[in-house]
């Protein structure tokens, strides 16, 4: 059996770019789905919607990916303003609502935050996630409850997920976790490997590796995670160089750049992602794109952190393939970190135009979902999970650029809050802004987050 849509306006990224790089966008576009959810037929210059299609009017791109998340940082929304501080004092807000997790409240959380995505066109996520054992450190009866809960999780919201199972074994460099690490630490990367390996996959979740970042799983054990996921021909993602403390602690400790440290223990790679890759060296650039290690970028986090920006072109140049992700979620708008991404780079470089709008949503699409083990995902052609969303073209924020300019439009002035279809699979999760299986967003999330304030 097949179901058609019929695309308004559709970009298709493999069509030849517009004079001045402007994206490739095609009016009329019937996309037929089979029964196992991907794309059997994709026909253009189709002027009217075939009969019994489902018409979806705006502009339709590929499903976002969100290649890095942390589903429980989305309850310190608006709470970590208050005052001032430093990414460390941040850090010391997110513990204490770490602390307040179970498996049912991370469930309902989680179930909220990817809602929340689907609503914003995200149709894969990347969870980054190390809340693995019960207050204390103690395991679970089912050591992998956490993460069967983001899984579960996922798929009631609807969304693909790649959970990012995080070892995360020290406090800092010879330093034992603290109380509330004791919950994230496995013991050894070995304990870590054997819990990880009892996570199944399945049509909508992908098991991947993550190592925490070099001051939380000791040199003589990156190893062991780097191994594992070799092994299994999935992705590996790490917090690189974010804060300059870790660089110079790292420095003290080995004598190497974090980025150098994770070179001599084989962690670096194509399957391999460096989350932020904000304070790096010339030689840490060269090595990250020599070894086509990727870096995932995610501007509203970057910023909010007071982290830095990250030298993203640069990286690019080398030969690092760049992917966005909400991170703490600050806001949940895969547009507005594609459009920070280029935003950044004009203010510390007093210069516009880094790239294009194609090349900003390739990042919020394809090289998103590559980097999380999808490598035929974000993209609008046959043979290609049926996974898309549709942006407005008529909101206060998108109306008057012409159609062709339409993922220009996307990325440099919609927001979230202008999709209003998201398919997953060939499925309508969100339909005319309404998610249709969590069927009221926000108070899934007011209710979930007082939970853990209670």
């Amino acid at each position: 059996m097949t179901t058609t849509y019929w695309l308004e306006h559709a970009w298709l990224d493999n069509r030849p770019q517009l004079p001045l790089g402007g994206a490739p966008v095609e009016p009329g576009v019937a996309l037929e789905v089979d029964g196992d959810g991907r794309i059997a037929a994709l026909r253009t210059g189709v002027e009217t919607p075939p009969p019994g299609a489902e018409v979806l009017r705006g502009l339709t791109i590929p499903g976002l990916a969100n290649a890095h998340s942390h589903a429980f940082h989305r309850a310190l929304r608006s709470l970590v303003q208050v005052g001032s501080g430093t990414f460390w004092t941040w850090r010391d807000f997110m513990y204490k609502v770490a602390q307040n997790l179970t498996p049912d409240t991370y469930f309902a959380l989680a179930r909220a935050v990817y809602a929340e995505m689907a609503l914003a066109g995200i149709t894969n996520v990347g969870e980054f996630h190390y809340v693995h054992h019960a207050p204390g450190g103690t395991p679970y009866a089912d050591p992998n409850a956490m993460g069967e809960a983001l899984i579960e999780a996922a798929a009631e919201a609807g969304i693909r997920i790649t959970l990012l199972d995080t070892a995360y074994l020290s406090a800092g460099f010879g330093e034992a976790p603290n109380h509330h690490q004791l919950r994230f630490s496995d013991g050894t990367a070995d304990a870590w490997a054997e819990r990880v390996s009892a996570l199944k996959g399945s049509g909508h979740a992908l098991i991947g590796a993550a190592i925490h970042s070099v001051r939380a799983v000791p040199a003589g054990q990156l190893a062991t995670v780097a191994a594992w996921a070799q092994e299994r021909g999935v992705p590996l993602h790490v917090h690189l160089s974010e804060q300059t403390a870790e660089n110079d602690a790292c420095q003290a400790a080995h004598g190497r750049t974090p980025t150098q440290l994770l070179a001599d223990h084989g962690v670096l790679g194509p399957r391999t992602t460096g989350v932020h890759n904000t304070h790096l060296t010339d030689a840490d650039i060269a090595l990250l794109g020599g070894t086509t290690t990727g870096t995932c970028m995610c501007p509203t986090t970057e910023r909010d952190l007071a982290d830095g920006i990250g030298p993203a072109v640069r990286l690019q140049r080398a030969g690092s393939p760049l992917s966005l992700g909400s991170d703490s979620h600050a806001v949940i708008d895969l547009l507005e970190e594609a459009r920070a991404m280029e935003l950044n780079e004009r203010l510390a470089s007093r210069t516009r135009g880094h790239w294009t709008a194609a090349a900003l949503l390739r990042a919020a699409t394809a090289d998103g979902h590559a980097a999380l083990g999808r490598p035929d995902a974000g993209t609008l052609s046959v043979g290609a999970p049926a996974d898309f969303a549709t942006i407005a073209l008529d909101s206060v924020r998108t109306a008057g650029p012409v159609p062709r300019l339409g993922a220009e439009t996307a990325v440099f002035a919609a927001t979230a809050s202008d999709v209003r279809h998201t398919v997953v699979a060939g499925r309508h999760i969100v339909r005319d802004g309404h998610h249709t299986l969590v069927p009221d967003v926000p108070t899934a999330l007011a209710d979930s987050i007082a939970a853990l304030r209670a």
